[in-house]
């Protein structure tokens, strides 16, 4: 196992090196065509997200029987290689998502499907969940391909068409086509990324993100024969559930770590306010802390990075107001914990609801472990980072929600989060109104993956 330490060593600062103004300008073009297209759910306009791009690379000069454009029912996918001379190994594989999530435009204060620079920030739906690495990555293969760069080991775009629902273009990416996508470790663009102080917007830290939360929901149902509502009975289906439920609000699933989540809240033990940061830096002293995790499982945000949770979130019963239900039924969110099985959580919720209650998976289930600490992937992000951010730690980072990472890593993938963006957390929109990234933050973008690119596949 990598140490962790590696993440703080002290690398030299690559010089502060800005795109060349026609690949900002191409860069930005890009941007404005894929925000102005709808590919959120049910509209079907993934695949002129898909189409627009396949045509950038196919007129730069990618041969055609590189560039897949994969239906899937309403959506899409897109695979392109920008091979390399061989001598690197296995490829590196590029991950995103060209949906988007739903935006009314009556809901917002300007048109959400419009790239519109105001006040320092490019907004538009998508701008963050993440359009703006989008094109980045687009733009960066394009520039690459012009100065007729030759990397050592193939590079391979693998944009998904629908992780922000279910997610069956990232899975068929992983099997069914496993063929185009297979790689020795993933870059994924939908994780990771920089903060900015909120006050100053002083760069602060860089969070490599190496392991997510899995995720599944479960159904807790209580049957019963019903009845007429003037007789009631004591085995009542809504009264039985009920008790289940506050059974599981009432349990705490097992404290958990592994090095992601010690390593960030180390870094960020310092600048977290009072008992919270007390409470990191005890927990990345001593992991499992009991009083620590204590203090953390009170912080909402903070809380789904120590253990799994399980939270209900939908309820439906009986079938008329003057009869006894026949059936109840709650559905149960669960993110679980790198490393933890579907089944196990199952069966703690069986136990936890008790035998009355039928608890069944509900859709599909993702599980990814977390991915090993690589020192060539850590010294390169490192590298990318302090190209535009001179100085700014990069610290190991466990999400606790799922992207198209989670996936890719229970397929055998290692996977990393490197989003480019740097943002204040006051300005992160990503699924809500107003979404937007600041224009400085995108522009350093090019930066990022270019230094990234060339130093994971340049010659040596």
């Amino acid at each position: 196992m990598r140490s962790i330490a590696l993440l703080a060593c002290c690398l030299a600062a690559t010089a502060n090196a800005e795109a060349p103004a026609d690949v900002r300008d191409d860069a930005r073009v890009i941007l404005e065509r894929i925000i102005s297209i709808p590919s959120s759910a049910g509209l079907g306009q993934v695949p002129a997200v898909a189409q627009y791009l396949a045509d950038r690379f196919r007129a730069a000069g990618f041969p055609e029987d590189d560039i897949h454009i994969l239906p899937s029912g309403e959506t899409a996918s897109l695979v392109v290689r920008y091979r390399g001379n061989g001598k690197g190994g296995k490829p590196i594989l590029l991950l995103g998502h060209m949906d988007v999530v739903t935006a009314k435009p009556e809901d917002w204060e300007r048109d959400p499907f419009k790239l519109i620079e105001e006040n320092g920030y490019f907004f538009g739906r998508g701008a963050q969940d993440m359009k703006a690495d989008i094109a980045l990555i687009a733009a960066t293969f394009l520039r690459l391909k012009a100065e007729k760069f030759v990397p050592r080991r193939d590079l391979i775009i693998a944009f998904s068409g629908d992780e922000e629902t279910t997610m069956a273009t990232t899975k068929e990416l992983a099997t069914k086509y496993r063929e185009l996508t297979d790689a020795e470790f993933a870059l994924n663009g939908d994780g990771g990324g920089g903060s900015l102080d909120s006050g100053t917007g002083k760069p602060q830290y860089y969070k490599l993100q190496g392991a997510e939360k899995s995720y599944a929901s479960f159904t807790l149902t209580a049957h019963n024969p019903g009845g007429h509502s003037s007789q009631p009975r004591p085995d009542n289906a809504i009264y039985e559930l009920a008790d289940a439920l506050k059974a599981v609000q009432g349990y705490s699933f097992p404290v958990m770590w592994n090095d992601w989540t010690v390593g960030s809240f180390k870094a960020a033990a310092a600048s977290a306010p009072g008992e919270l940061g007390q409470a990191m830096a005890k927990f990345a002293a001593n992991p499992g802390d009991p009083e620590a995790a204590a203090v953390l499982a009170r912080v909402p945000s903070m809380v789904g990075r120590t253990r799994t949770t399980c939270v209900a979130t939908m309820l439906t019963g009986g079938h008329a107001d003057n009869a006894l239900p026949q059936s109840a039924t709650a559905t149960v969110n669960c993110r679980i914990f790198p490393g933890t099985p579907v089944a196990e959580v199952r069966d703690t919720l069986q136990q936890l609801a008790g035998d009355k209650i039928e608890v069944k998976v509900h859709g599909d289930s993702y599980e990814g472990p977390p991915s090993p600490l690589r020192d060539d992937v850590t010294a390169a992000v490192t590298r990318a980072v302090r190209a535009s951010y001179p100085g700014v730690p990069v610290v190991p980072d466990m999400a606790p929600y799922y992207t198209d990472g989670s996936t890719f890593r229970g397929a055998g993938i290692p996977t990393y989060g490197v989003s480019s963006l740097f943002m204040k957390p006051t300005d992160e929109f990503a699924h809500g109104l107003n979404e937007r990234v600041p224009v400085a933050a995108f522009y350093a973008g090019l930066t990022h993956w270019y230094v990234l690119l060339t130093t994971l596949a340049g010659a040596k």
